[in-house]
């Protein structure tokens, strides 16, 4: 059966594609509940634990950095069907798992292959969308990873006390998805701008999106400032994103007097909060207000952080910082990053970009995750700063380097290469 082109269905490319970021959400969360059954059922000990959910965390950035770099060389669709192959596989080695050695073993193909996925998806987003969606067809992302966490809580909520079968339904759950998912990419052909850039390429047609192709292409002009800045900003603010995400609970109750319970009533509300400030990022990403947004999502995200520190930390104010993080991310946080690197970036180069800044991200985010609970003893509110110099630093390189609108690499990726040509290079920082 013939297939229609990327651009003639967005929406279902976004969908399909964007599913990456729902098994992401739902392999973290997933991986994370069955620890704790398989910890009993195993006699698993705690480094076995530790070791485990490590493994999975570092895989995906591994798999980032790698997979990135695989889609721009081979192509897209190759890469984003082998990924959930292997995400099948991992499914069913974490079902049947009898030991610690093949627990180790599916999470690590398990992290590899997502992580492999989401900068790949993204450029397929991207290159199936025009200058009118493509901000709301990658912010949709977003919103599926939210769904994943959704999914994934309420199906463990379920199946969690039901011991070794509880842990195989979730793991199940991953593997049934990326089957789903698998067979709606099979409808989807490779990407028309990737095809053309390597068809020029091959012809020796000295265009933007044929010459700059090689990883050190990301160090020079113009594309190194909105790099290193994507990088920096996303890493930075990164820090903090997972912190709360991943330390919110423990914070609280260790440091601010509430009970697990507690904590678990503030954080509930705060996900229908984040759904609808995606539902609104996705609706002014393709507008010329998008900055402004931008702005306002930065200054949330850094005073959010400053409740704590003036006020202290007591359920009041742990649920405000939450609120204005979960409001001011929206528009200030991964959705944005997303959008200026696939902008930023010309096609042979863009899912590499996106696969070292996903992996910076994820590699810091885990280095950061191993000291938090040494850093906390040095006092709640000096964490707190620590947090809101992450924020302050992140939010104002991207603001400096992102604050001046110009033609997106993307659009002028066609033109001819002005280091063949001896013209002005093209800018990559777009707002």
């Amino acid at each position: 059966m013939p297939v229609r082109p990327l651009h003639t269905r967005p929406w279902w490319v976004a969908t399909v594609s964007g599913m990456a970021s729902y098994i992401d959400s739902a392999a973290i969360t997933g991986f994370s509940t069955s620890l704790v059954i398989l910890r009993a059922e195993l006699g698993l000990e705690e480094w076995q634990v530790g070791a485990a959910a490590a493994s999975l965390t570092l895989s995906i950035a591994v798999g980032a950095l790698v997979g990135g770099r695989l889609g721009d060389r081979f192509g897209r669709r190759p890469v984003f069907t082998v990924t959930m192959m292997l995400i099948i596989a991992a499914a069913v080695a974490l079902i049947l798992a009898p030991s610690f050695t093949v627990v180790i073993a599916g999470a690590v193909l398990l992290g590899f292959a997502t992580g492999a996925d989401l900068p790949v998806s993204l450029a397929t987003i991207a290159e199936a969308a025009t200058d009118d969606n493509r901000g709301r067809l990658l912010g949709f992302s977003n919103l599926l990873w939210i769904i994943g966490i959704v999914a994934n809580t309420l199906l463990a909520s379920v199946v969690g006390d039901w011991g070794r079968l509880g842990a195989q339904v979730l793991f199940g759950h991953i593997g049934v998805v990326a089957l789903l998912v698998l067979l709606g990419r099979l409808t989807i052909p490779e990407s028309a701008s990737w095809t053309t850039a390597r068809e020029e390429r091959r012809a020796g047609i000295a265009t933007v999106r044929a010459d700059r192709s090689r990883i050190t292409d990301l160090l020079r002009a113009p594309y190194a400032v909105p790099f290193l800045a994507l990088m920096a900003f996303y890493a930075l603010t990164g820090l903090v994103a997972n912190t709360s995400g991943q330390f919110g609970t423990y914070i609280l109750v260790t440091y601010g007097g509430a009970t697990v319970g507690q904590a678990a009533l503030i954080a509930l509300p705060m996900i229908p909060i984040a759904v609808l400030g995606y539902l609104w990022f996705m609706k002014i990403a393709d507008g010329p207000r998008r900055f402004l947004y931008f702005q306002i999502g930065a200054a949330l995200m850094i005073v959010s952080k400053l409740v704590v520190v003036f006020a202290g930390l007591n359920i009041v104010t742990y649920a405000v910082s939450a609120l204005l993080a979960a409001l001011g991310g929206a528009f200030a946080f991964e959705g944005i990053m997303k959008v200026w690197t696939q902008e930023a970036f010309p096609t042979l180069l863009r899912s590499t970009a996106q696969g070292a800044i996903i992996s910076v991200g994820r590699f810091s985010a885990a280095g950061l995750a191993a000291v938090t609970p040494l850093l906390l003893q040095s006092g709640v509110v000096a964490f707190y700063l620590l947090l809101t110099a992450f924020n302050v630093v992140g939010l104002g390189i991207a603001w400096a380097v992102f604050r001046r609108r110009t033609a997106p690499a993307i659009d002028t990726e066609a033109s001819a290469d002005p280091e063949a040509t001896g013209t002005a290079p093209v800018t990559g920082a777009t707002s």
